[in-house]
């Protein structure tokens, strides 16, 4: 069914929005070329990533860091192991958010996606099947900024030419959620499809 939201941009977060989380196995895949344990690896893999998404470390130097935390040293080969296992496991399809998206597509609605991501997810996001759905696609490391930096959504109104009020943004993160909000966009914390469908259509036009 389209969905119509005029004058409005809808803005969607990619991952765990888009995408499902990385499964059981994707993680075990992860840990395993890692070789260490489950409790030690998540912290020093999380506290890196804000450098990441922001552009101001490489992907190589992310690596290195978290090896530094933990006490280990890896190979360059293991490295792109590494990069490998951990970018599949973000490459995945929520098929109900997916529908939302094709019936605001269908429907005339503006869309975009701002994603908090590494340069490496740039190109498969512009060019995989998804992109024909969206009128742009903003990656944070290409802002130097990550959600939620007001300055991000204000650069990405800026873009795409509307005023915050005329911006609506999907996430599955309330602190990105209140970050946008606080400056007059419409936000919707992301918990299901069914939800946002909701929302959506107390937005659309009849």
């Amino acid at each position: 069914m389209a969905l119509t939201i005029r004058d409005r941009v809808v803005v969607f977060d990619y991952g765990e929005v888009i995408s499902h989380s990385p499964s059981e196995r994707d993680r075990a895949d992860l840990l395993a070329v890692a070789g260490v344990s489950d409790e030690a690896f998540w912290p020093p893999y999380w506290e890196h990533r804000d450098g990441l998404d922001q552009g101001r470390t490489s992907i190589r130097d992310y690596w290195r860091l978290v090896a530094s935390d933990l006490g280990v040293e890896w190979s360059e080969a293991t490295i792109h192991e590494l990069w490998v296992a951990d970018f599949t496991g973000w490459l995945s399809v929520n098929p109900a958010t997916f529908e939302v998206i094709a019936d605001l597509h269908d429907g005339g609605t503006r869309v975009a996606l701002l994603s908090n991501a590494g340069f490496d997810f740039a190109s498969p996001f512009r060019f995989s099947p998804m992109a024909r759905f969206f009128e742009r696609m903003f990656i944070s490391a290409e802002l130097s900024t990550i959600k939620p930096n007001p300055e991000i959504y204000l650069e990405v109104a800026r873009e795409l030419g509307i005023t915050p009020q005329q911006m609506v943004f999907i996430d599955n993160k309330q602190v990105n959620v209140d970050g946008a909000e606080a400056l007059g966009i419409t936000g919707h914390h992301f918990i299901g499809a069914a939800e946002l469908r909701t929302f959506l259509e107390s937005l659309s036009v009849r």
